[in-house]
């Protein structure tokens, strides 16, 4: 069977979302996830999106983004996100996010490897807030629809240009989706790890379909340990505990409640700190105290925090929580250009999939959001002006036909696991060249 659209969009994070807003509604757009639509990463994350405040803060949240990535950042693709960031802001607004004010006035809040507070935020979860209004927008578009627990197997291309995708639907049906072209905005692969804040079905496939399509990946091995998640024996996603938390007061303590390092570095040097603290103590956690900032606020700025340690038997208002570190953010991914195109013909990737160079090394704290949705808004400006030269290569159905064979996609948990290995297996091999 094969359907065609105009845009296939895998994934509905704020990057796929925001990327399929910015279409008109003459334009065809299927989008494809997982699992459940609102079981991104994007719905998980906590603190919230940064903003340029006025020119003034240019330089300092330039310098602070390329210090977090240690300079390996691409200085251009930086240059954009800031430069870009107030109009998302508003963008989302006018969508109907709802940021916290002081008065009538935006309030910011300020996480580590930041200069100033400029972070906007929705209590503790900035993620769920905009996702979700992105959602209900892009569930009102006539022109989009959406297939949930639909898997992407493989892309269809020839040529180097791609062509489609091949998906299993949710009662396990193969399917072909012919698409005049492809965005990939499937997230990153915490699902590959054993202590991760990721969803668990978030397992890095687009990568592994990238590499085994010989597409140009960058930094796979670049990959993020947030400092503090709950600590916790049980299984499955670990509960992050926002670095706003510490942006707003909160310290680290050893196991006498001595405190061991400054919580206001970039993520990475923070997570070294703790990392050797744990050693040090021969512990498996580190203390995370919240006694400096004032119950009101954690109640009112962090509830969905103070619910989950009240649910696993701690009260930050009156004791310190256990933390450890946990894979979190992937800064690498499928090389793309600052419009978001990858090395493949008609093939896009944005959000946690796409590497355009902008955290570097290490990225810095809320940043996420916003890039995710800047350069998700510029591979849809790309595709409409594509879209509107009209693309004379278009190939018939009868030529998709000869270009899939589904038998071979047959056994998809086998297929699944190569991906896997496909990943794992580039990410130690990139780790290897870089000692």
């Amino acid at each position: 069977m094969i359907k065609e659209t105009d845009v296939v969009i895998v994934g509905t994070g704020a990057a796929g979302l925001f990327n399929a807003l910015h279409f008109p509604k003459t334009t065809k757009i299927l989008m494809v996830t997982k699992d459940d639509v609102d079981k991104s990463d994007s719905f998980l994350a906590q603190g919230g999106m940064c903003m340029l405040r006025d020119e003034e803060d240019y330089d300092g949240y330039f310098e602070d983004t390329m210090k977090a990535g240690h300079y390996e950042n691409n200085k251009d693709s930086v240059d954009i996100m800031i430069r870009s960031s107030r109009k998302i802001a508003e963008e989302l607004i006018g969508y109907g996010v709802e940021f916290e004010h002081n008065g009538d006035e935006l309030a910011f809040t300020r996480e580590g490897g930041h200069g100033r507070p400029r972070i906007l935020f929705h209590e503790d979860i900035t993620g769920k807030e905009i996702t979700s209004t992105l959602l209900e927008n892009v569930q009102k578009r006539d022109n989009v629809t959406i297939m949930t627990h639909t898997t992407m197997i493989d892309i269809v291309c020839d040529d180097n240009k791609c062509r489609g995708i091949v998906i299993r639907t949710e009662d396990g049906e193969i399917v072909t989706v012919k698409a005049k072209y492809t965005v990939l905005a499937s997230g990153g692969l915490g699902g590959l790890y054993k202590h991760s804040t990721n969803f668990r079905h978030i397992t890095g496939d687009a990568l592994a379909i990238a590499l085994k399509h010989g597409i140009e990946m960058e930094h796979i091995d670049y990959i993020q340990i947030h400092p503090t998640t709950l600590y916790s024996e049980k299984p499955g996603r670990r509960f992050l505990i926002s670095e706003s938390v510490r942006g707003e007061g909160a310290i680290l303590l050893n196991k006498n409640k001595e405190r061991f390092c400054n919580e206001l570095l970039p993520r990475d040097v923070v997570t070294a700190e703790i990392k050797k603290q744990m050693e040090k103590d021969g512990t498996p956690f580190v203390w995370l105290s919240m006694e400096k900032i004032p119950e009101e606020e954690i109640r009112s700025h962090f509830p969905n925090i103070l619910k989950q340690c009240l649910e696993e038997g701690y009260d930050p208002t009156k004791e310190c929580i256990p933390v450890v570190p946990a894979q979190h953010y992937f800064m690498g991914g499928i090389k793309v250009n600052l419009s978001s195109k990858t090395s493949m013909d008609n093939l896009y990737a944005v959000g946690e999939t796409s590497c355009n160079g902008v955290h570097g090394r290490n990225r810095l704290a809320s940043n996420s959001l916003l890039e995710s949705m800047v350069f998700a808004e510029r591979a849809a400006d790309e595709i409409c002006k594509e879209l509107d030269s009209g693309d004379k290569s278009d190939i018939t159905i009868e030529e998709m036909e000869k270009l899939v064979n589904t038998d071979k996609y047959k056994d998809v948990e086998k297929l699944s696991e190569e991906y896997k290995k496909i990943v794992l297996d580039e990410i130690e091999k990139e780790k290897k060249r870089h000692e």
